[in-house]
């Protein structure tokens, strides 16, 4: 859904599962720093209002969005973590370089997920403009950062829930 539909921060509390024995990894590209690290922020304080520990975030920068599969690996394999959350930006431009690292991070960050069964969440944001791009990391249509959270936090729940055996599943 597009976020000029829907604001990115906007979510029900209520449904998202308590995270103090999750552990968490957060990846963030240097890349458009006034952007990534607002998304970080409020990426951090979501994973804290829901009960995550501080000392089980684990943070890392890369480069850039398109360091942040091989980022979210290297930090996965090294820290207890339940999901890892990715966040980047990636502006358009003048030529189409943004397509073949957003569609590189998309695939990359999917096929970690599906090869660990632990989430690999994309935050990142794919504007045609830095005004696109402010408006995601804080501004009238919220806040990526605070969407990639609660991902995370929904995701690892789910991969406990299924993996407890004698938990029901489902509505």
């Amino acid at each position: 859904m597009s976020s000029a539909l829907k604001n990115l921060s906007s979510y029900d509390p209520a449904t998202v599962p308590h995270a103090e024995a999750m552990h968490f990894g957060i990846v963030v590209s240097e890349w458009h720093p006034e952007i990534t690290h607002a998304l970080y922020e409020g990426c951090f304080q979501t994973l804290l209002e829901h009960g995550a520990k501080e000392d089980h975030i684990h943070t890392a920068q890369v480069p850039g969005a398109f360091e942040l599969p091989l980022g979210a690996q290297l930090l996965a394999s090294n820290k207890k973590v339940d999901a890892v959350i990715c966040l980047g930006c990636v502006i358009k431009g003048e030529t189409p370089h943004n397509d073949y690292i957003n569609r590189s991070v998309a695939s990359a960050l999917s096929q970690l997920s599906l090869v660990s069964s632990k989430p690999f969440v994309f935050g990142l944001l794919t504007p045609d403009s830095l005004e696109q791009a402010q408006d995601r990391a804080g501004g009238q249509h919220g806040n990526k950062g605070i969407e990639a959270a609660v991902t995370a936090i929904r995701m690892a729940a789910l991969k406990q829930e299924i993996s407890s055996p004698k938990k029901k599943i489902g509505f």
